[in-house]
C-alpha cells in the first residue's frame, strides 16, 4: 500500500480483538508509514476498552494506535468536519481521511457511498 489510510474506530476495535474481521483492516493498519490516526478515534477506542476491559488494555490499545501519524483536531479541521452530513466523530474521521487524500477503512454505513472508502458490510 502506498497511499494514505485511515482506519475507522470500529476497525481498530475489530483488529484489536482480533475478531473474524480483523484481516479487513490488518493491511491497512500494518502500514505505518501510511497510517493517519485521527485523534478522535483515540478517544473512542480507549473509552470502549476501558468500559468493556480495564486501562491496561484501553492504554494498549492506544499504543498500538500511535504507530501511526496521529492528527489533532484543529480549527481548520473542525470546520470541514462540520461541512459533512455525518455525525460529530465520523465527520472529523472522514475529514481527516480527506485532508490527507487517504482511503477510509470501516464497516460504518455513514461511510458506504462516499468516495475514496473502503467499506466493509456487517
Amino acid at each position: 500500500m502506498s497511499k494514505s489510510n485511515v482506519v475507522d474506530s470500529s476497525g481498530w476495535l475489530e483488529y484489536l480483538a482480533g475478531s473474524d474481521r480483523a484481516e479487513f483492516f490488518a493491511g491497512a493498519i500494518a502500514d505505518t508509514e501510511n497510517l493517519v490516526v485521527p485523534v478522535i478515534s483515540i478517544y473512542e477506542v480507549f473509552k470502549k476498552t476501558l468500559r468493556e476491559r480495564d486501562e491496561d488494555d484501553a492504554l494498549q490499545a492506544v499504543s498500538a494506535m500511535l504507530s501511526g501519524r496521529v492528527v489533532e483536531l484543529d480549527l481548520s479541521l473542525s470546520l470541514e468536519a462540520a461541512k459533512l452530513r455525518l455525525p460529530l466523530a465520523d465527520s472529523i474521521i472522514y475529514a481527516t481521511a480527506q485532508r490527507f487524500d487517504a482511503t477510509l477503512w470501516t464497516q460504518d454505513e455513514h461511510f458506504e457511498n462516499l468516495p475514496n472508502v473502503r467499506y466493509f458490510a456487517k
